[in-house]
């Protein structure tokens, strides 16, 4: 079988600026020229027949078709490397760990250096929810979606949340976004699994446009960077934004929020429950997540 896959060098580059938005940032993390960065981006375009940048308001800006797959090559790219470090790493003393996006960039890595070992900690992503079958997904720890009964293994509810809208602050002030009416009209992403809009307008009380009005993503951390690049507006999980909006990169929009439910678990095998690596991890995600304090609802959906 032949793959028919683009230039690894285009699509190195291109995630490169699509992190930074900036060719120029781009070229000083890959010890390139700014002018090689374009080039190669342009030679991407050309090979998917797409834009993947355009200029708005004089700045940077990624496509619609852009974010997407700039989230998608940058999942694969940090596996590619969670898998390289794996096979050049000749120690044992690792701990395999797998998450979703949205866990590992909003609520782990900024926590990570606190970890006792952190450079023991071997990072995956998965595209969808993270599996938690031991047997096949080369994993010591799963940060599991929900909290379903695995055979053999244990599962520690971590996370509950309820979800609500958010948006970049200047799309916010574009299109006059005051009341969850105004949502009606404006760009909403989409989850392609577990997507609640519905739920979160039957919460407002307003009737919910003709789904869908925006682009559909694998999860809701893709979702999420496209609204934070001005894309539209995204029903994001509270304790998976809160620090973005506390920053002022994003908005949170009214006080209605979805019925809070479990969004993450704790998993791994049961027979290895008292491996010190693992209860040393398992100690620090609880005990951060105890100091981040319980989430609050003002007003949750009945």
């Amino acid at each position: 079988m032949v793959r028919k896959l683009p230039p690894f060098a285009a699509v190195r580059a291109f995630e490169a600026a699509a992190r930074h938005l900036s060719y120029t940032k781009a070229g000083d993390e890959l010890c390139l020229s700014p002018s090689a960065i374009s080039h190669q981006v342009r030679s991407l375009e050309e090979y998917l027949d797409t834009k993947l940048f355009e200029r708005r308001n004089n700045k940077m800006q990624l496509t619609l078709t852009g974010c997407a797959y700039a989230g998608k090559m940058t999942s694969l790219l940090d596996v590619f490397e969670a898998d390289t470090l794996d096979a050049a790493d000749t120690a044992n003393h690792s701990l395999r760990v797998l998450c979703t996006p949205g866990f590992a960039a909003r609520w782990l890595v900024p926590r990570l250096d606190r970890f006792v070992e952190p450079s023991a900690v071997r990072l995956r992503v998965s595209v969808g929810a993270p599996s938690t079958d031991f047997q096949t997904n080369d994993a010591d720890v799963v940060i599991g979606w929900a909290d379903a009964t695995v055979a053999g293994a244990e599962v520690v509810p971590l996370m509950q949340s309820g979800r609500y809208p958010v948006a970049a602050p200047d799309f916010v002030r574009e299109h006059g976004i005051e009341s969850p009416e105004d949502l009606r009209n404006v760009t909403l992403m989409h989850d392609e699994t577990m997507d609640q809009w519905a739920e979160w307008f039957a919460a407002a009380g307003v009737e919910p446009p003709d789904f869908p009005m925006g682009p559909e993503f694998p999860n809701c951390e893709l979702a999420t960077s496209g609204v934070e690049q001005g894309l539209g507006v995204s029903l994001a999980y509270d304790l998976m934004v809160r620090e973005t909006v506390a920053s002022g990169r994003l908005v949170r929009l009214f006080e209605k929020v979805t019925m809070p439910f479990v969004i993450y678990s704790f998993v791994c095998q049961r027979s290895r429950t008292s491996e010190p690596l693992i209860a040393a991890f398992r100690e620090f995600v609880f005990n951060e997540m105890h100091a981040d304090g319980r989430p609050s609802f003002a007003v949750v959906a009945e």
